[in-house]
């Protein structure tokens, strides 16, 4: 018999305090908001609040994964496309990488400065992020090994080269330095050395 693991009703309210005090870090921002503001737009007391989350770090913590697993989706939607080609496919997740960040700086300016602040307190957090993200690059280069495109012998260490190459359209600090446009060229240039080193001949 199929079992159904229902939703927990303490998950619930996490799900309900994360969803407002995100609400709340977009408009105001981490460092203005309190504990109580947060309690408030959740329709709890605060020390109810205190229940599910140590302090606000805590829940900016979780709101920062949640913003994080959101972006893998986006991610992970690279490496579902039909008929790409694995080199395909990698140019379109540094794009992707690339869109993800430039948005972030650009429009997302509170959850941007969220995000930095939880990465500078919890260095767990970003060593997280970079494994997820290289995790699937790894994925892409597998593909590429099966299919007979690519020729790499340690996929997982190629995944950690390929991220650090990268880095520069991954980091929103840097989201200030070009326009959109000549950061989306200079991300098809880096992948197109890339591929020179992984495609095989």
């Amino acid at each position: 018999m199929n079992t159904i693991n229902p939703v927990s009703p303490s998950d619930d309210v996490r799900h309900q305090i994360l969803g407002a005090a995100e609400a709340r870090f977009r408009v105001y921002g981490y460092r203005k908001t309190t504990m109580a503001e947060i309690a408030e737009d959740a329709h709890m007391s605060a020390a109810n609040l205190y229940r599910y989350f140590e302090d606000k770090q805590d829940i900016a913590a979780a709101c920062a994964k949640r913003c994080m697993g959101q972006r893998l989706e986006e991610l992970r939607a690279v490496l579902r496309q039909p008929g790409a080609s694995a080199s395909e496919r990698l140019e379109q997740f540094v794009l992707t990488l690339l869109h993800s960040t430039h948005e972030q700086f650009h429009r997302q300016k509170k959850i941007s400065e969220l995000i930095e602040t939880v990465a500078s307190e919890r260095p767990q957090f970003v060593y997280e992020k970079n494994k997820a993200e290289q995790a699937l690059m790894a994925e892409i280069l597998a593909q590429g090994n099966a299919s007979g495109e690519f020729d790499i012998p340690d996929v997982i260490a190629t995944a950690r080269t390929v991220h650090s190459a990268t880095a520069l359209f991954n980091v929103p600090i840097f989201m200030s330095l070009y326009p959109l446009e000549e950061f989306e060229l200079a991300a098809r240039n880096v992948v197109a050395l890339l591929l020179r080193g992984l495609i095989r001949r």
